[in-house]
């Protein structure tokens, strides 16, 4: 090999080499304890949403009706499995149909999207994921909870299965090949396109780039 592509060897290494360093973080960690600025990143408000105190530390609580967070950011845009937990307390009063948690890709249909469904002053956990021809939203009627309460809820993907769980437990599942999706937007508190507004409060949310075992789920306590 002479010296010139010795010194274009070298070079390609060191750039392998960064690029190896620049990979996104294994996962971030959104708590809510304010309303400009969620896990390290600028977040835009609309509305009210307003900080409150809790037994366990600050939350941010939405009105069901115009509050929401618009963050310029998809925090698990190139995962090939993840985990994407929340930590939230959904109120009596809200629509029967709310989506309270919205990740988005950039100029498609592709997003994860959690929301919750009323009935009678209960709620079960409807968990939406959409990657080109894949989707598939896990709902289980049957698993009602009570509203008012702080939950744990989950989705899994371990390139192979997408699973969701409300306290550790698991309430659905689905076989499905989800490509990673690329850059994008998040809403809080509502659907990214401004319908189904969420009524209850969101305290943390961690975005995991492996699948998590429920031993290892955040706690609620």
């Amino acid at each position: 090999m002479n010296a010139a592509r010795q010194t274009l060897a070298v070079v390609a290494c060191i750039h392998l080499i960064a690029g190896m360093g620049s990979t996104a973080p294994p996962f971030e960690l959104w708590t809510f304890d304010r309303v400009d600025r969620i896990g390290g990143h600028p977040a835009k408000a609309e509305g009210n949403p307003r900080v409150i105190d809790t037994p366990q530390g600050k939350a941010v609580e939405f009105n069901g009706k115009n509050d929401a967070l618009f963050l310029d950011v998809h925090p698990l845009a190139g995962a090939e499995t993840f985990t994407w937990e929340v930590i939230f307390r959904p109120d009596a009063d809200g629509a029967k149909e709310q989506r309270f948690f919205h990740l988005q890709e950039q100029g498609t249909e592709n997003r994860l999207l959690f929301e919750t469904r009323l009935i009678d002053g209960k709620w079960y956990l409807d968990s939406f994921a959409k990657s080109g021809d894949a989707n598939q939203a896990l709902m289980n009627r049957q698993k009602l909870h009570p509203c008012g309460a702080w939950y744990h809820v989950a989705m899994v993907y371990d390139g192979r299965e997408f699973r969701n769980y409300v306290d550790g437990v698991q309430e659905g599942a689905a076989v499905l090949q989800l490509a990673p999706q690329g850059p994008g937007r998040t809403s809080v508190g509502v659907r990214i396109n401004r319908v189904d507004y969420f009524k209850g409060a969101i305290r943390v949310s961690r975005m995991s780039r492996r699948a998590l075992s429920p031993a290892e789920f955040l706690k609620t306590r």
